[in-house]
């Protein structure tokens, strides 16, 4: 069966797999104070520009969203995010359940914008009832966002601004973090990110490695005694070195870069075979994910040969569907989906003329 469902579905890369042998036998300290965290630390720096950044290790994007947005906020405090954020819709209330809410925003192809964040924080400090309310505490955003899209270094300032003055601090998931600075599209890079964000993650769960976040302060904003906030909520790990390694063999040689690029080239490619099929985007996504609408007894049909994430349903007919490509996706894997797409749009025409 062929697979478009998601970035984590393989393993990981060989490289990462061949240095976890070669070191499997020695004997380090734990909880991420192992030579092999601090040299990927110092290699994370250097990638950011932020030479005195605060890093940490964590396991996967939930923890670590659950544990970030919680050891920065107080008890009184909300996380605003789009309506369409992954901590809004596909974390399962990870956030609701340390006790502070999500406030939405409108959402707009996946992002927000400054505009309407600058209302809803004026608006809440202006209300004489506002004691009695969620305080808004931080904003949240993904690059790329759950839609697949990116935001521009202007509008990453200009949210940035907004935040400082309102002094709440501004935190970006980067999940597939990558992918967004790997796309042609993007004017952002590491270190701007660095420069407007107060706390950010590198994902490499999705971008080439077994598992594995790494959670950058720039500026110091880490929240007082990090570290222990990490193991209350259960995701100090002891054997930290698994994550060290793989971020030190991600960030030699920029092999986190050159496996991110494959991805957004692979998916460029599957763009040009569907817009050559004259299939529907739901909407244009510059990265690795690529959303279509699609009539349901095609679905149905594709569903026999290949694996894609179905999104949400559009109307009584069309369903919105995802296909995603990865660090690992081959150039035959695009060719083959292409040979069933032909297959399927050719038994529909059979079947409606």
């Amino acid at each position: 069966m062929l697979s478009f469902e998601n970035d984590y579905s393989e393993g990981a890369h060989e490289n990462i797999l061949r240095r976890l042998l070669d070191t499997n036998y020695e004997q380090l300290s734990g909880y991420t104070t192992d030579p092999y965290c601090q040299a990927a630390k110092a290699k994370l720096q250097k990638a950011c520009a932020s030479p005195d950044a605060d890093i940490y290790f964590l396991v996967g994007g939930t923890q670590t969203n659950a544990t970030v947005i919680d050891g920065m906020l107080a008890p009184y405090e909300g996380v605003i995010a789009a309506s369409t954020g992954h901590v809004s819709v596909h974390e399962a209330g990870a956030i609701e359940y340390t006790g502070h809410k999500v406030l939405t925003l409108p959402e707009h192809n996946g992002k927000i914008h400054a505009a309407e964040l600058e209302a809803f924080l004026r608006t809440f400090w202006e209300d004489e009832s506002h004691e009695h309310m969620v305080f808004p505490g931080m904003v949240y955003i993904s690059h790329p966002t759950e839609l697949g899209t990116l935001y521009t270094a202007t509008e990453l300032a200009h949210i940035s601004t907004i935040c400082h003055a309102h002094h709440i601090p501004l935190y970006l998931d980067g999940a597939r973090l990558g992918y967004g600075l790997m796309s042609p599209d993007t004017d952002v890079t590491l270190p701007l990110i660095a420069r407007y964000c107060d706390a950010f993650y590198i994902g490499g769960t999705k971008v080439g490695a077994l598992c594995g976040e790494a959670v950058i302060f720039p500026r110091h904003h880490t929240p007082k005694h990090f570290l222990t906030i990490i193991k209350q909520h259960g995701a100090l790990l002891a054997k930290g070195r698994l994550l060290g390694l793989q971020f030190d063999t991600l960030f030699t040689d920029n092999l986190y870069f050159h496996l991110s690029r494959h991805a957004i080239e692979m998916a460029q490619l599957l763009k040009q075979g569907f817009h050559k099929r004259n299939l529907t985007f739901y909407l244009d996504s510059p990265t690795n994910q690529q959303f279509l609408i699609l009539k349901d007894d095609m679905i149905e049909r594709l569903k026999k040969h290949v694996t894609f994430t179905l999104w949400e349903r559009l109307d009584k007919e069309h369903t919105i569907v995802r296909f995603v490509t990865s660090w690992a996706t081959k150039e035959s894997d695009i060719r083959k989906l292409m040979d069933i797409l032909d297959q399927v749009l050719e038994t529909e025409k059979r079947t409606f003329s």
